[in-house]
């Protein structure tokens, strides 16, 4: 944000040209790192999606505006290795946030697919989960507001996954506490997101700022290394590639919108086990399985 807000912090909303918005990347171009302007491409991109939802404005400035510059560098990148994976899940079970934090490692989705994940896109009878919409927050006129959209990040964000043993059964147990959490609470329990997988123990909408801030926190207070929240999802990935699950594979797993995005950010991991099969895939993630 601070980033953003001398550029166009002092507009009205509404005045808010393209141009403007290349302005702020052309600014940064220059001294930050890829994955700093990547966060604020997606921070402008939530801000004016909400406002155009809220008919603030008429069209979305950053239509057009295209974001360029490598994502990270290798160095950026870490992850949990698979023992460390389960002593977090082992660490963090009595948290209010255990089941998204386990979401994230055993599925690789973003924060905002994960919470936009609705019981409909859940098959059980055919083993699937389907990410089609997704739950993002962003600051507008100084409230944060949740903005739910039916079309994922980008066209390949939009994919269906494998709905394996222990992550069907971890839902199906989900699903069960949410109803007699509906049912101890009565008319208290809120109705409004009951097609959500992600509510808490009275129906609300678990908020996606509130699983990343809780996440450091979480590590901190039991003494773990510390890493970010979206290393949970690199290491989703590490665990495919440990198992040599192909790098298209992966590609298609994480939604990832090209080939090189997935090869620039993992291609460096090396693993020996050179496993291809959709066996391994589900094996390597079994590390989380009740």
């Amino acid at each position: 944000v601070r980033n953003i807000q001398p550029v166009i912090g002092k507009m009205l909303i509404a005045n808010v040209k393209p141009m403007h918005c290349k302005k702020v990347f052309i600014q940064m171009d220059a001294d930050y790192a890829g994955s700093t302007i990547r966060q604020a491409y997606i921070t402008m991109g939530t801000m004016f999606k909400a406002a155009k939802m809220n008919d603030l404005i008429a069209k979305h400035p950053m239509d057009g505006v295209r974001f360029t510059k490598p994502v990270r560098a290798v160095d950026d990148i870490h992850y949990l290795t698979r023992e460390e994976q389960r002593l977090f899940l082992e660490t963090a079970r009595r948290s209010h946030n255990y089941n998204q934090y386990a979401l994230i490692l055993e599925t690789g989705l973003r924060t905002g697919e994960m919470i936009g994940l609705t019981w409909d896109a859940i098959d059980f009878d055919q083993n699937t989960i389907t990410i089609r919409h997704t739950v993002t927050s962003c600051d507008l006129d100084g409230k944060r507001v949740l903005v739910a959209s039916d079309t994922t990040k980008t066209k390949s964000s939009m994919r269906t996954l494998p709905l394996v043993p222990f992550m069907r059964e971890r839902l199906l147990t989900l699903k069960e506490e949410q109803q007699e959490n509906r049912r101890l609470c009565g008319r208290s329990y809120i109705k409004e997101y009951l097609e959500y997988v992600c509510v808490n123990e009275i129906g609300d909408l678990i908020k996606p700022h509130y699983v990343t801030e809780s996440f450091p926190k979480l590590l901190k207070a039991k003494g773990m290394r510390q890493i970010r929240y979206h290393d949970l999802r690199h290491s989703c990935a590490s665990l495919l590639l440990a198992n040599g699950v192909p790098m298209k594979q992966i590609q298609e797993w994480l939604g990832h919108s090209d080939f090189s995005t997935t090869a620039n950010i993992y291609a460096h991991l090396d693993y020996s086990s050179k496993l291809t099969s959709a066996d391994a895939m589900l094996n390597g993630l079994g590390f989380a399985q009740n």
